[in-house]
């Protein structure tokens, strides 16, 4: 450990200062500005803009062949049973080189390794287009073009996150996270409505080809960014010794390994997407199974993009563990009064809530993982939150799915919310290391 007392109060864990960029002088908002509004602070600053504007184009694209992939499937097998196997496929590449990429963000120009993984998800999303234009109708190859996709992906995804460190100053990353954050929410509710006006009208491989083209917008953005090379602490190497470093680098700071802990309990006794459909075929039968459906899955993500426009209530927060912590039990506590709805616009009500206490968490966690971790283990830690992100809800559907079989869908969902706020309070109890993190 390289403990510093500059950056935070953790005690005896306290963790080391990052070096911030060399950017332009900070400016805070004038007289006539509203605090409360979108913090766009970031967007002052060239690099930061041509990354956040690709992300923007990119947040669509990359929904239209998410919806794409499994209708495509379903129309070629007419099971839902196949639809499910080809996101397994997709899971196993995602979480290997997930964690793979993080190592290799640490050890080698950032900007290099985002141009090499965004020409591979380009072609991966041409080859689609191939494959659909010529009417293949293979499952098979769907699935590998899946697996390939999911693991550029994984491959790039903790480089593009631990870029940010590198574009912004230390006091801005939380307005870059809610920057980020929003607009790829934006892209989870407007890509599948796009994506649903779309097919009817020019079919679905034209959705492949309208992202290829998204990611060729994100690989010009990437060519103007400055060259981010490894610091001269860095490793070298990428393999498993580097991977396996990543993870007793979590275990040493706990500050971090709270971050991801918060994230799991959250995500795991919380996310109860998987009973959305029971719910709307049962307890919100009255207002129309389908309408119910949809307006339980937008909720979440519409709920974090009315967060991101309002992120300049927090996005100046110095106490980021708090905030975390906050946001989490605030999380619980808007799940547990969506399970104990019996009406859907409250339900929903209280899922747009969970939105925004959700993007509230994820802005502070990331800005905890940039901030506390040094420059040449940030793409490891950034590795390790692509995977918690991306397997946490997936436990969940598991987990809710058999407890509901058991106890019902809504004892499930409103048990799940209470187990949150209870955990994340003893968690916090137990260990104060994130209680006490906070910024300069």
């Amino acid at each position: 450990m390289d403990p510093s007392s500059s950056n935070s109060s953790t005690g005896n864990d306290a963790d080391p200062q990052p070096t911030a960029p060399a950017t332009a002088p900070v400016t805070e908002p004038g007289p006539g500005r509203r605090r409360w509004a979108m913090d766009t602070r970031p967007l002052s600053r060239p690099a930061y803009r041509r990354l956040w504007s690709s992300t923007a184009v990119t947040a669509v694209g990359s929904q239209l062949t998410a919806v794409a992939v499994p209708k495509q499937i379903y129309d070629i097998t007419g099971s839902s049973a196949w639809v499910g196997y080809a996101s397994l496929a997709g899971l196993l590449p995602l979480v290997v080189f997930a964690l793979w990429g993080g190592a290799i963000a640490d050890s080698m120009d950032r900007r290099r390794l985002l141009l090499i993984t965004n020409t591979g998800i380009a072609v991966t999303s041409l080859l689609f287009w191939i494959q659909a234009l010529a009417g293949l109708g293979s499952v098979t190859a769907l699935m590998i073009l899946l697996a390939l996709q999911q693991a550029f992906f994984g491959l790039n995804s903790p480089a593009r996150s631990a870029v940010v460190a590198q574009l912004v100053p230390e006091e801005e990353l939380t307005a870059a996270n809610a920057l980020g954050t929003t607009v790829m929410q934006t892209g989870l509710v407007a890509g599948p409505l796009l994506a649903g006006a779309l097919i009817p009208v020019f079919g679905l491989a034209e959705l492949y080809l309208a992202d290829a083209l998204a990611l060729c917008v994100a690989l010009w953005s990437v060519v103007r960014l400055p060259a981010l090379p490894p610091g001269p602490e860095a490793s070298r190497k990428a393999g498993p010794r580097e991977i396996v470093a990543g993870f007793r680098y979590i275990a040493l700071h706990k500050v971090l390994l709270l971050s991801f802990l918060a994230d799991i309990v959250a995500m795991v006794f919380g996310m109860p997407r998987a009973l959305f459909p029971q719910l709307a075929a049962q307890t919100y039968a009255s207002y129309g199974e389908g309408r119910a459906l949809g307006l339980m899955f937008a909720a979440i993500p519409v709920g974090a993009v009315l967060g991101g426009l309002f992120s300049g209530t927090f996005s100046r927060a110095r106490r980021h563990g708090w905030m975390v912590i906050g946001s989490v039990v605030a999380w619980g506590l808007a799940i547990t009064g969506f399970g104990l709805s019996t009406s859907l616009w409250a339900g929903v009500a209280f899922l747009a809530a969970a939105g925004v206490a959700d993007m509230v968490s994820s802005v502070f966690r990331v800005a905890i993982l940039l901030s506390a971790a040094t420059d040449e283990m940030r793409g490891r830690m950034q590795g390790v939150f692509t995977v918690v992100v991306v397997g946490g809800p997936r436990l969940a559907d598991l987990l809710h799915g058999t407890t509901a079989a058991a106890l019902g869908p809504r004892t499930a969902v409103a048990g799940g919310g209470l187990l949150v706020v209870a955990v994340t309070l003893a968690l916090t109890a137990a260990m104060p290391a994130l209680r006490r993190y906070r910024v300069r």
